[in-house]
């Protein structure tokens, strides 16, 4: 199996959840006030602001660098950040499952407050287990998602060999990219999910060097919707999920 000339995953934008998500956990209170099931929340109009920035970046890229496939999440945040981002491009475009964000089984909905006071039981067994192998009631673990994630990297390989490919996904699947693009151990992972929190519209890329493997050359950048005057999520504003 060959590898990939160039891989991007992009974040979707900011979305009407993350929204209430950060006014949630700023109010102290235990549920976030959702009116959407998780895979029809949309995007809110500054998530709808950075992916058109997203698209004039693309429109930037030079030929020989444009990707040449979008695989997308399933979700309406995603898919719409993909449209408006890809729009006119002619970029062939499909949705995968396998780029679906992490399912948080019964703490769907909760802040981290809400957690801990709703199942205690949860927040000490996910203490003892740790972040990444921790999987909630109904939900998945980190491991989870890297195993979907593992399968899909694996058809773009076989797919797509020598082609430019870009992802439109998750907070969680950005960082499990890195994990499985760069071989990284647990302890790797977990640091950077300490060190960073992933930017709505960032971009995360590597690129084929002489021998063929993916080095990475960009991570969580922003830098394209300053310079299109889209407004970034300030990191206070970016709500993570709470296990």
């Amino acid at each position: 199996m060959g590898e990939l000339a160039t891989l991007w995953i992009v974040r979707h934008g900011e979305s009407t959840a993350n929204v209430a998500a950060t006014a949630a956990e700023a109010a102290g209170v235990e549920l976030i006030d959702l009116s959407h099931r998780d895979a029809d929340v949309p995007l809110s109009p500054t998530g709808q602001e950075q992916a058109r920035a997203t698209a004039r970046w693309l429109g930037d890229l030079p030929e020989a660098r444009r990707p040449d496939v979008a695989v997308v999440s399933p979700y309406l945040r995603a898919v719409q950040t993909a449209e408006l981002a890809l729009a006119g491009t002619g970029i062939a475009v499909s949705r995968d499952e396998r780029l679906r964000d992490r399912e948080l089984g019964i703490l769907d909905g909760l802040t981290g407050h809400g957690v801990r006071r709703r199942h205690p039981e949860e927040a000490a067994r996910r203490d003892r287990l740790g972040k990444f192998y921790y999987r909630p009631p109904g939900g998945e673990s980190w491991t989870d998602v890297a195993l979907r994630l593992r399968t899909l990297l694996g058809d773009l390989r076989r797919d797509h060999e020598g082609q430019r490919v870009l992802l439109f996904g998750h907070d969680a699947l950005v960082f499990l990219t890195r994990y499985l693009v760069e071989g990284l151990t647990e302890e790797q992972l977990m640091a950077l999910t300490r060190e960073h929190v992933i930017a709505n519209c960032s971009i995360t890329g590597w690129s084929a060097g002489t021998d063929g493997t993916l080095t990475p050359d960009v991570f969580n950048d922003v830098g394209h919707l300053r310079a299109q005057g889209a407004r970034p999520t300030r990191e206070d504003e970016i709500h993570a999920e709470p296990v």
